[in-house]
């Protein structure tokens, strides 16, 4: 894969996020695509992905955009790394946060994220 091709598909998925156009995002993943929420909860699978999302694209958090600040590629890995600020109100308040993602993809699909965010406490997993 090229980095060209890595950084189209990068953006067209995210575009896709800040369009709240959960179809369009689902179109990137395979079929046991996953998803790793920053909780560390993970979801295997399109429809697991899918519900992971729904909450998101159905507003229980107000309208988020997510503003792109880095990109790391690496074309023979099919991985990207994606830094942003996610935007968004909390009872009406406009406030933001810092992630990224990794992102594996094979050929047009994700395989692959794993979703990371700065937080005022850390996740202990057991």
């Amino acid at each position: 894969m090229d980095r060209a091709h890595l950084i189209d598909l990068t953006s067209r998925f995210m575009d896709a996020f800040n369009r709240n156009d959960l179809d369009a995002v689902m179109a990137f993943f395979g079929e046991d695509g996953v998803y790793e929420e920053f909780n560390g909860r993970r979801n295997v699978g399109k429809a697991a992905v899918r519900a992971a999302f729904e909450p998101q694209f159905n507003g229980a958090f107000g309208e988020m955009k997510f503003l792109d600040e880095d990109l790391f590629v690496d074309p023979d890995a099919g991985k990207v790394m994606a830094s942003w600020r996610c935007t968004l109100s909390i009872k009406g308040e406009p406030t933001s946060w810092r992630g990224l993602d990794l992102m594996h993809f094979k050929g047009d699909k994700l395989v692959q994220k794993l979703t990371y965010a700065k937080a005022k406490v850390p996740l202990f997993q057991s």
